[in-house]
C-alpha cells in the first residue's frame, strides 16, 4: 500500500478494476449533461480544456468523445466542436423541442423514441433468451460447478 496508488484518488473502484481514465471523461461528462450542467445544444468542453482538467493525453480525451457520440450523448459539427445531442427522453421538459437547434418536428422525434423503444425491448428480449440459453448448456453439463 505505497504511495504508488494515489494518483487514483477520487476513482471509485468499478467491477472490473480501476475505471480507465476515457471511461471517468465520459462519466463525468454525461453526469454533467444529466444534472443539467450542459443542456441540449450546448458545446462540450473542448479537447485541451478536458486534457487540463483530467491530466489526460489528446488521444485518451478523443476516446471519451468518441463513446459519448457513440452512446448518443454528443454530436461533432464540422468546424466548431462537439455539442450535447438533444436526448429527448433526457430532458425533462419539452422546451428544449423548441429552440433552432431542434431539427426533427416533435412528431418525428416521437416516433422515433418509440422505435428506439421497441428495438431496446426486443435487444433485451433477445439477451434474454441467450442468457438462458447459455445457463441451460452450462447447467445441461451435468456438472454444477461453483
Amino acid at each position: 500500500m505505497g504511495p504508488a496508488r494515489h494518483h487514483l484518488r477520487g476513482r471509485r473502484p468499478a467491477g472490473s478494476g480501476v475505471p480507465l481514465t476515457f471511461e471517468v471523461i465520459a462519466e463525468t461528462l454525461r453526469e454533467r449533461i444529466r444534472s443539467g450542467g450542459l443542456r441540449p445544444g450546448d458545446a462540450l468542453p473542448t479537447q485541451a480544456v478536458l486534457m487540463r482538467e483530467f491530466g489526460a493525453s489528446s488521444l485518451t480525451v478523443q476516446k471519451a468523445m468518441v463513446l459519448l457520440k457513440q452512446e448518443g450523448w454528443a454530436v461533432s459539427r464540422p468546424g466548431k466542436g462537439a455539442f450535447v445531442a438533444h436526448r429527448d427522453h433526457a430532458a425533462g421538459d419539452a422546451d428544449d423541442l423548441d429552440g433552432p437547434e431542434a431539427t426533427a418536428p416533435a412528431t418525428g422525434t416521437a416516433a422515433r423514441v418509440e422505435a428506439l423503444e421497441r428495438a431496446l425491448a426486443e435487444a433485451v428480449q433477445q439477451i434474454a433468451d441467450l442468457r438462458g440459453r447459455v445457463e441451460a448448456l452450462e447447467s445441461g453439463g451435468g456438472e454444477r460447478g461453483r
